[in-house]
């Protein structure tokens, strides 16, 4: 990507794993949580910000390092001096759609294999294109795919521990292949539950109709269902929209929000508007 080309890595710090946990059964996709300390009291990473990872790996294009970035999955802290960082990391491979071969993620397999005491070259913070709204009126729609989740979960978390009397809706719309992939809503690990009770949070999760056949995750059904609602958010001036997650996705959002809207021209021109005033941001991979 040429935007992660134009980053300065010229920052460079080494983080010590204090702990990984797989948040997924053996039996589906790897995803884990993996806790960060570093060392330098330069390093500050803010909850909408994010940080890359760099490791050597000669590629075929004659790159001698490989780097990604990766969103804070929960409220960075500070301890003598020592900043703790929370990311979370899918065990990714992908086929060559020329050769039919099948590759591995270089950072994503990387991350997982490491263990506790292993070090790590993180560079960063960068800025993410969310931002926690100034106005505690605003109204936050968040959607999430996979491990897209990770800087909605910090900001949620931001927002309820940090800012006071928020007064506007948060919504979640959060998509998994099935129930077991389903991050921090779950049974095990259901970090985000304890804001239900919240007057101002809702949270609504997608499956996979059929995860093992590859079917897409019906995250626009799950938004639909909520028509009247998200009509009524997307007619006040204070809303906003984060997304992050995979590209395939963002086709059956736009269908989703023009049957709310009820023409692609009106959800069109409420797009553009929501664009002009920054209240639109996305990430995608």
């Amino acid at each position: 990507m040429s935007y992660l080309s134009e980053l300065d890595t010229s920052k460079q710090y080494k983080a010590k794993v204090k702990k990984t946990e797989r948040l997924t059964p053996a039996n589906v996709e790897e995803i884990r949580e993996i806790l960060l300390e570093v060392d330098n009291p330069e390093f500050q990473c803010k909850v909408d910000q994010s940080f890359g990872v760099l490791l050597e790996h000669k590629s075929d294009f004659g790159n001698s390092y490989h780097h990604r970035l990766y969103s804070v999955a929960d409220i960075p802290e500070r301890s003598n001096g020592k900043s703790l960082i929370t990311m979370l990391v899918k065990r990714c491979s992908y086929v060559d759609e020329f050769s039919g071969e099948q590759y591995q993620g270089v950072s994503s397999n990387f991350l997982c294999d490491r263990r506790e005491g292993d070090e790590i070259t993180i560079t960063g913070p960068f800025e993410l294109p969310f931002k926690v709204p100034d106005d505690k009126q605003a109204n936050i729609i968040m959607i999430g795919m996979g491990t897209g989740i990770a800087p909605f979960k910090a900001f949620i978390k931001h927002i309820y521990s940090q800012e006071k009397e928020w007064h506007g809706k948060i919504r979640l719309f959060y998509g998994a292949k099935s129930g077991l992939e389903l991050l921090y809503l779950n049974d095990k690990d259901g970090d985000l539950t304890q804001y239900y009770d919240k007057a101002t949070f809702e949270a609504f999760h997608a499956l996979s109709p059929r995860p093992h056949w590859e079917d897409p995750i019906l995250l626009d059904h799950a938004i639909e269902q909520r028509a009247e609602e998200i009509l009524e958010m997307l007619g006040s001036t204070n809303t906003y929209i984060f997304i992050a997650g995979y590209e395939k996705v963002k086709e059956n959002l736009d269908k989703a929000f023009i049957n709310i809207m009820g023409s692609k021209e009106k959800w069109q021109n409420r797009k553009a508007e929501l664009i002009a005033g920054k209240k639109w941001a996305e990430v995608i991979y």
